[in-house]
């Protein structure tokens, strides 16, 4: 006859190793507000992904990730989510602050640009002597360069207009900018609440012509993660978890987007995810690598591609720019 186990025995067994440690309290910054995008992070904690770790994880909203990066450099979050290429300018222009990417999110970058095809742009190159619109912080605005590189384009011929990112597509539907720069999943569908249908518009992804870019990644700061080894491993286990839920199931992410955002568009949030899910999540090289890492030669290129859009005074070593270490094993990472 089989002994019966303590209870105490059945409940570690069911919470996960970290469960009977004592719980840590961990700060998490989005890049942008509650939108569909950022369901796997919320329902790591409506699921109990990051209490079953041992941690007790606040999820708040961003406000860009330059803003994301600054606040996680300065200690005010222990991690965050946002741009690995604005990661890179910070730890090459601030060598004392160093950040690091411990897993990448976003493997193709959502960085594009947008016209209407009634514009008449019909290729990169016609942006010269056109006025793009966008926030001074935008990230495809700063890696413009690359993309400009990449396409032919004389940079020197485009003119750029900054506006506060709620008047980006107004002003692109206006007619007041004949182009507009920010993530795919964020112009296409805010253009679709105005009025302006995907049948209307001509995308320039820089995916397609900029070498090697990967896009947002989850970020610490080196000391934090040197630290606290244990915290970023479990805390990567829970948003790993929490990914293939939203993978599996959109509508479940974006239920619990709307859970902290009560005036979120449910059909439009769950697009939204469902573009970035197919778009720049689960590409080629996440089927191959699994979710999170990356492509060794890939990162290599990207990290060249930023130092010369961005003109970085040093050429930073891929060590420092991802440690893959943190990562749960490969198994728990294929996509399902």
């Amino acid at each position: 006859m089989r002994k019966a186990l303590p209870t105490c025995t059945i409940l570690t067994l069911c919470l996960g190793p970290l469960a009977s440690a004592q719980t840590t309290n961990v700060k998490f910054t989005l890049d942008w507000a509650f939108e569909g995008p950022s369901a796997p992070y919320l329902l790591a904690v409506d699921r109990g992904y990051f209490a079953r770790q041992g941690l007790n994880v606040t999820v708040d909203r961003g406000f860009g990730s330059g803003d994301a990066i600054n606040k996680i450099a300065g200690g005010a979050y222990d991690l965050g989510f946002g741009d690995i290429n604005a990661m890179m300018e910070f730890n090459a222009r601030n060598p004392g602050q160093k950040l690091v990417a411990v897993y990448m999110v976003y493997n193709a970058p959502p960085h594009s640009i947008t016209v209407l095809k009634s514009s008449g742009i019909k290729t990169p190159k016609d942006l010269e002597g056109k006025t793009i619109a966008a926030p001074v912080g935008d990230a495809s605005r700063r890696l413009f360069s690359a993309f400009a590189e990449a396409n032919g384009i004389d940079e020197s011929k485009v003119k750029w207009t900054s506006v506060d990112g709620a008047l980006r597509e107004p002003m692109l539907a206006r007619g007041q900018a004949d182009a507009i720069s920010g993530f795919t999943f964020t112009s296409l569908l805010n253009l679709r609440q105005i009025g302006v249908g995907a049948d209307q518009v001509t995308v320039f992804p820089y995916a397609a012509s900029v070498r090697g870019l990967y896009g947002n990644a989850i970020i610490t700061r080196a000391d934090y993660a040197q630290k606290n080894p244990a915290v970023v491993r479990s805390f990567l286990a829970a948003v790993n978890q929490g990914l293939q839920d939203a993978i599996k199931d959109p509508a479940a992410g974006v239920a619990a987007v709307q859970k902290r955002n009560g005036l979120a568009n449910v059909a439009l949030e769950t697009e939204r995810l469902k573009l970035a899910l197919g778009g720049n999540v689960v590409t080629g090289d996440v089927r191959a690598l699994g979710l999170g890492n990356v492509r060794p030669d890939r990162l290599k290129a990207s990290i060249l591609t930023v130092k010369k859009a961005f003109d970085l005074p040093v050429t930073l070593s891929p060590t420092s720019v991802f440690n893959a270490s943190y990562l749960p094993p490969a198994a728990q990472r294929k996509v399902r």
